[in-house]
């Protein structure tokens, strides 16, 4: 006598558990979201205005959430599709480079119209004119398009070869760690006309704004708060989404989500895409915060770093990115000005203690804590990384 075939499981959301606390707890999550927004939005600019926190400041919290923009992104593709992408940082530059370019070609130029930023580490004898790639980038429209097509394109193609080939957990891991590698040196040569080590820099204006004044910084940090709203609310429509339980099942059991008559590889492919393109937008919104853009950015340890700002907020969980990504960062922002030694023994400590003691990260922890508090049983949402299986039945993806 064959046993009955078990229902399929479905993710745990507010929806399915029935829980008024659920439902306050979910409630109080959008509070506090709303909150937060409502703090970068219109705190911190009116604490600028009222002379408060200085423009310095302002600008260091708008690179932060920079970085925060591209840790979304990572959380995408590792947290809610199980994929430790170690490449991250390399789309991130890519769109730096790509608003730095435009940036350059409206600085400081020679006669023949070269940026001399070019000119002063380019090995050729004589006059050099413009390299053909330069060209595009004058427009600020055409190097916002490269700036999320260029990371877009590469991960596509990449992502389409490797995934086809079936390259799974830490093989795919260390190929995207190689291929930065790569990136970087190809980045660093002088020959390859992208102003080799010293990268781009000396930038004056930006869309006729000159990026060193007071009202352009805090104009772009309330884009850069803007932006990271709407990456946000983006990618948590579409971890709720059917496309969101199926990378929650190329996560949790990819071999049966093959077997029910989905292909794994076009779901992998278009998340590996789309968090390539959200580390782009964070790149374009970096470099003139920063005000130049190197190869050093995309070095493997960076994508390295950023992993870990998913873990410490924690994965699976798009707040927890953020979170995570702004202690982190003013955590080595504090360290490294106070006690410089001391930074790397934090890093490492802040590694071994999210393993041992937070493995769901910061925010991980206190949903759990609440949980306990509120509930005998264990309860998750919409946000959580829910054990998920196949929560389909039948057709193709």
């Amino acid at each position: 006598m064959s046993k009955p075939t078990p229902a399929p499981m479905t993710p745990l959301s507010y929806s399915n558990l029935g829980s008024s606390s659920a439902a306050s707890r979910r409630k109080l999550e959008w509070a506090l979201l709303s909150g937060g927004l409502a703090f970068l939005l219109i705190v911190i600019p009116t604490l600028y205005g009222t002379n408060v926190m200085s423009i310095t400041t302002v600008n260091q919290l708008g690179r932060f959430l920079c970085f925060a923009i591209a840790a979304i992104g990572v959380d995408l593709i590792w947290g809610y599709c199980g994929i430790l992408s170690l490449c991250q940082a390399m789309f991130f530059c890519f769109g730096g480079y790509a608003i730095g370019m435009h940036m350059a070609l409206h600085a400081q130029l020679n006669a023949e119209g070269v940026p001399q930023i070019l000119v002063n580490v380019s090995s050729e004898v004589g006059q050099i004119s413009l390299p053909w790639f330069w060209k595009p980038f004058s427009s600020l429209g055409m190097a916002l398009l490269l700036g999320v097509a260029i990371p877009g394109l590469a991960a596509y193609i990449f992502g389409y070869l490797a995934f086809r080939s079936r390259v799974r957990g830490v093989y795919f891991s260390i190929i995207t760690q190689a291929t930065v590698l790569a990136g970087c040196l190809v980045f660093r040569r002088n020959e390859t006309l992208l102003c080799g080590t010293n990268g781009l820099n000396a930038f004056k204006t930006l869309a006729g704004f000159d990026i060193y004044a007071p009202s352009t910084r805090i104009g772009m940090y309330i884009l850069t708060v803007v932006m990271l709203a709407i990456v946000f609310l983006s990618c948590r429509y579409l971890s709720a989404s059917r496309l969101g339980r199926l990378m929650l099942a190329v996560r949790d059991n990819e071999p049966r989500l093959r077997f029910a008559g989905y292909q794994p590889v076009f779901v992998k492919v278009f998340v590996f895409t789309l968090a390539a393109v959200i580390a782009g937008i964070g790149g374009m919104l970096y470099t003139p915060q920063n005000e130049f853009i190197e190869p050093s950015v995309m070095e493997p340890v960076q994508s390295i770093m950023m992993v870990l700002w998913v873990a410490v907020g924690g994965r699976g969980l798009l707040t927890g990115a953020v979170l995570g990504t702004l202690i982190v960062k003013y955590a080595e922002s504090f360290l490294t000005t106070k006690f410089a030694t001391a930074w790397p023994l934090f890093q490492g400590g802040l590694f071994l203690a999210v393993v041992l003691f937070m493995p769901n990260g910061v925010i991980g922890a206190l949903k759990d804590l609440t949980a306990s508090r509120t509930s005998p049983t264990p309860t998750g949402d919409d946000d959580e990384m829910p054990e998920s299986t196949l929560a389909v039945s039948g057709g193709k993806a």
